[in-house]
């Protein structure tokens, strides 16, 4: 068996051939194919292989099962723009703008994203595998075009905030310091896929194969990664605090200078120790004894119902399933802190930071989340912030959340009967399913809310 290497074509043989479109020339094809899709007599669907369409505006537009193969789309503008079913086999997409587009179903294989815009775009089922486009060049020889170098689809320097990509096929692409920030991953195939130093804050990759990924560097705070396959993943120098990591073997990952929680038994003193430590710091005003910090360490099955631990700093901790029922957590820090299933009635709150934590199925029923005074010169309210926090099914029934900056959090299914919620700022916030009877919304910002009626 003989295999033939060809030659990457340069920019100039890249382009050469490539007839370039107006916008009205566009336009008019677009009209055509929108006839197409609505399979009406005349209609002709879009054609646009190996066309040169840069900086062209498809704000809005259908191009769902049009063919545009090897196209270049360079700077373009496709907010909000279809490509469900599309062909864009090795495309040129970089520095375009495609924030709410839709690929569902796209075969994108050896397309090149590089620093395109995608956020809040949808990739469901998209194909981003490795493809390579040959074409001849001035000289009649077949060349290689260099988008995805004909290994993978190129996504590097992209931002691709919230975009959900579930169930896309994605081995061996390259997605190099990538912005995922809260983007859903859900059973996307990484395999050998490159995603070294990109930022997966927030992000959810339950159930993705990453077998033999690079993840060297990359951001995974607060990242779900449940059930996910990491066998012989790179995570060197990877930053795993606050990462759910449930049902996960990563006895094959390389896990190098990775940073990962730390244990219970690992602190310096007892956690007796530290609470009796922290009761002084507070009764003094910090002039004795010592802040609380067990934040970064796995606290599950620790005894803390009733405790004082005001100001003290719990970020990145797991308390999965721990009994937190009247705590005094006044001020303190729990953000990226995993308290799913943790129980966390009758405590009091007050304007404590639990920014990206993970509260799924947690009981927050009669809590105090409302504002606390800070007196000084002047009375200031100081609130809560449970910012793109996830309370997904969880009991706030009866719970004070006046004021609380709420902004993107997931109350999906979640209780809120009877729940205080005036003034809070809710903007952008999940409430679909959510039990709203007997919740007072009076003064809350709900703009962007999703999910929510009004009725």
């Amino acid at each position: 068996m003989t295999t033939t290497n060809f030659k990457p074509a340069s920019s100039d043989e890249l382009d050469f051939g490539r007839a370039k479109i107006t916008q009205t020339d566009l336009d008019r094809v677009l009209e055509l194919h929108d006839a197409f899709l609505k399979r009406r007599i005349g209609g002709v669907r879009a054609n646009l292989k190996l066309r040169d369409l840069s900086y062209l505006d498809l704000n809005g537009r259908d191009l769902s099962e049009a063919d545009l193969s090897g196209c270049k789309l360079f700077g373009c503008s496709l907010r909000g723009a279809k490509f469900s079913n599309a062909n864009l086999f090795a495309a040129d997409l970089r520095s375009s703008v495609m924030e709410r587009a839709e690929f569902r179903r796209a075969d994108l294989r050896g397309a090149c994203l590089r620093g395109a815009r995608m956020n809040d775009s949808i990739f469901i089922e998209a194909d981003l595998r490795g493809g390579v486009m040959l074409r001849p060049g001035k000289d009649g020889e077949l060349k290689q075009m260099p988008m995805g170098e004909g290994v993978g689809a190129e996504l590097g320097a992209a931002s691709a905030q919230r975009a959900d990509m579930s169930r896309a096929k994605m081995s061996n692409a390259f997605i190099l310091q990538t912005d995922l920030t809260d983007a859903v991953l859900c059973n996307v195939r990484f395999i050998r896929a490159d995603l070294s130093y990109s930022n997966l804050t927030g992000a959810t990759l339950e159930g993705a194969d990453l077998t033999e990924a690079n993840l060297s560097g990359a951001v995974l705070q607060g990242t779900v990664l449940s059930k996910a396959c990491m066998m012989y993943t790179n995570l060197t120098d990877a930053n795993l605090i606050g990462a759910i990591l449930d049902s996960v073997d990563l006895s094959m990952a390389d896990l190098t200078n990775a940073s990962v929680v730390q244990r219970l038994g690992d602190l310096e003193a007892s956690l007796r120790e530290v609470v009796t430590a922290h009761i002084e710091w507070v009764a003094t005003a910090g002039h004795q004894g010592r802040r609380a910090d067990l934040s970064k360490h796995d606290l599950t099955g620790a005894t803390l119902s009733g405790l004082k631990l005001s100001a003290s700093n719990l970020s990145y901790s797991i308390l999965k399933g721990v009994d937190l029922s009247k705590i005094c957590l006044v001020m303190a820090d729990l953000s990226f802190a995993d308290l799913r299933d943790a129980n966390l009635s009758n405590s009091d709150l007050r304007g404590i930071n639990l920014y990206r934590a993970t509260l799924t199925g947690a009981q927050l029923v009669g809590a105090r989340l409302g504002p606390v005074e800070i007196s000084g010169t002047t009375s200031t309210n100081w609130p809560s912030n449970l910012e793109n926090a996830r309370l997904i099914r969880a009991n706030l029934t009866g719970a004070d959340l006046r004021g609380v900056r709420l902004a993107r959090a997931d109350f999906s299914h979640a209780d809120l009967r009877d729940a205080d919620l005036r003034k809070a700022v809710l903007e952008d916030a999940t409430l679909t399913n959510a039990d709203l009877r007997g919740a007072k919304l009076e003064g809350a910002n709900l703009r962007g809310v999703i999910g929510y009626s009004g009725e």
